[in-house]
């Protein structure tokens, strides 16, 4: 692990009180790894803006119903074949799926990706989670 420097910050005591409130309900037990995961993940934001190769999930539920509809998202899937490495398929109920990709490449590939998805007709809510490879994380 590398060297833990430590440094100061300056909060408005009210915002520090709200800030330690939210560590208490996310279950962190001190302020330096909530700031760490916080400055992770905007770092993490960054790569996705910088267009580096990023990993991530797409989400999206669908009524199976709808005609034409899973073999338009079929079709989308074999298109962007070189970003999706894995994908999961579950039957909610008798109308509706929910399906999870795995996705790796350049930022603005994968959001190509999830937009074409999320976007056809039939598709009810969709969301892309953006990740990172770990790479660029200490």
């Amino acid at each position: 692990m590398d060297e833990l420097v430590r440094f100061g910050v300056s909060l408005d005591r009210r915002l520090l009180a709200e800030f330690d409130r939210h560590l208490r309900r996310k279950g962190y037990t001190n302020r330096s790894e909530a700031l760490r995961d916080m400055i992770r993940d905007n770092l993490v934001g960054a790569e996705w803006d910088e267009n580096r190769e990023t990993v991530g999930t797409i989400t999206y539920v669908y009524d199976h119903h709808v005609r034409d509809l899973t073999g338009k998202l079929t079709d989308i899937q074999h298109a962007y074949s070189g970003q999706i490495l894995s994908g999961m398929h579950v039957h909610l109920d008798h109308n509706h799926c929910l399906e999870v990709l795995v996705v790796k490449g350049k930022g603005a590939d994968i959001k190509k990706v999830a937009g074409a998805l999320v976007s056809v007709k039939g598709v009810k809510h969709g969301k892309l989670t953006m990740t990172t490879t770990g790479k660029s994380l200490r």
